[in-house]
C-alpha cells in the first residue's frame, strides 16, 4: 500500500539526506548510541561543534565509559545539560559490561534508552527492520496520517505500516531528515517533501499534531552561599535528581541578615528559571563536601549555573 511512498522517500534520502553526519558513517553500536542520547535534548549543530568528538576522544568505547568514574563522565558531559543522560550512559556501560545487546527488547529495557532509541541503535548498527519514533518522526507521521494527537500506540502502528522493511536504515534516516529539514514545526516546506502526494495533512500541516499550549515557566529565587577556607572554595556534591553527582554551591531559600551580596546569576532549565543571588556570610556555619582551589575546580563537573558563579567570583566585571 505504501510502496510508492517508500520509494520516493528512499530516493529523496539518497539525494538529499545528511550523509555527512559522523554517526552515519559507522555501524558501531556505541557511537550510534552516544549520538542518539546526545541528540535527545540537544541540536545537531551544538552536539557536533562542542561535545561529540571530545567525548569520543576521551571515551572511545563503551568499555572505557564503564572503566571510568562517574565524575569523569559528568565532567565530559559538562555544558550539555540533562545530566541524567550521562548518568544513565555510565550505568548502562556498567550493566552491559561494555557491550550493548542486539535484542531491541533487552536494549530498550536499559536505563535511559527506551523503545525508540533501542530501535534506532538496532536499525542503524545492525540493520534490523524496526521503525523509530523520535520527535521529528512523530511530527512527520502525525501530518502524513492527519493525526491530531501524539498517541504513542497509534504512532507506532503507523510507523510500522510506513516502514520500508528492506531498507530500514535509509528509511529511518530519511524520516528524521524530513522532520528536521522539511516537515519542521513551523513553516513546513510541503512542496519539497517526497511524501506530499499522499500526505493527508498537507493542506493544513499546522493542525497536526494539535498544538499544546505550553505552561509558563515559573521562576525560583534562591541564594548561593560562597564559603571560603584558607583561600579555597567550599562546594557540595549534589544529591538531588536534577544535578545528581555534580559539584556546586550550597543554596538556601532565605538571605541571612548578616550576609552581603557578591552579585547574581540566572539559568533557565526545561521546567523553571532559577535566579540566584550570590552571598557571603562569615558568621554562618555551612557544611560542605570539600574545599578546592580555582585550579582544582577546573577538574570538577559543575552545572552551568555554578560555573557562572565561579566566573563571577574569579573574573568579576
Amino acid at each position: 500500500m505504501y510502496n510508492e511512498a517508500q520509494k520516493l522517500l528512499l530516493d529523496w534520502y539518497a539525494k538529499n539526506g545528511r550523509h555527512d553526519l559522523p554517526w552515519r558513517q559507522t555501524n558501531d553500536a556505541y557511537t550510534i548510541y552516544l549520538s542518539e542520547i546526545m541528540l535527545q535534548q540537544t541540536q545537531v549543530k551544538t552536539v557536533l561543534e562542542r561535545f561529540y568528538f571530545p567525548f569520543l576522544e576521551r571515551f572511545p568505547t563503551l568499555q572505557s565509559v564503564a572503566d571510568a568514574p562517574l565524575d569523569d563522565v559528568l565532567k565530559m558531559w559538562e555544558g550539555l545539560g540533562y545530566y541524567t543522560r550521562a548518568r544513565n550512559l555510565h550505568h548502562t556501560a556498567l550493566t552491559c559490561k561494555g557491550i550493548l545487546p542486539q535484542n531491541p527488547e533487552e536494549l530498550g529495557g536499559l536505563k535511559g534508552i527506551g523503545k525508540s532509541t533501542a530501535h534506532a541503535i538496532c536499525s542503524f548498527a545492525y540493520h534490523q527492520a524496526l521503525p523509530i519514533l523520535d520527535a521529528n518522526v512523530k511530527r512527520v507521521l502525525c501530518r502524513y496520517f492527519a493525526l491530531s494527537t501524539k498517541d504513542e500506540k497509534a504512532l507506532w502502528e503507523k510507523a510500522w505500516k510506513l516502514l520500508a522493511v528492506k531498507h530500514p536504515y535509509e528509511h529511518n534516516q530519511a524520516m528524521m531528515d524530513i522532520g528536521a529539514m522539511i516537515c519542521t514545526p513551523k513553516n513546513p516546506n510541503c512542496l519539497a517533501c517526497p511524501l506530499a502526494f499522499t500526505c493527508k495533512g498537507k493542506d493544513a500541516p499546522e493542525n497536526y499534531p494539535k498544538a499544546v499550549k505550553k505552561a509558563k515557566v515559573p521562576t525560583k529565587k534562591r541564594f548561593a552561599l560562597v564559603v571560603f577556607q584558607e583561600g579555597k572554595l567550599g562546594l557540595i556534591q549534589r544529591k538531588e535528581r536534577l544535578l545528581h553527582g555534580l559539584w556546586g554551591f550550597v543554596q538556601i531559600d532565605e538571605k541571612p541578615n548578616t550576609a552581603h551580596s557578591l552579585g547574581s546569576v540566572s539559568h533557565t532549565y526545561s521546567h523553571f528559571k532559577l535566579e540566584l543571588e550570590i552571598i557571603h556570610d562569615d558568621a554562618l556555619h555551612v557544611n560542605v563536601d570539600g574545599y578546592f582551589t580555582e585550579e582544582e575546580i577546573e577538574n570538577l563537573a559543575l552545572s552551568t549555573v555554578d560555573k557562572k558563579i565561579i566566573q563571577k567570583i574569579f573574573s568579576p566585571k
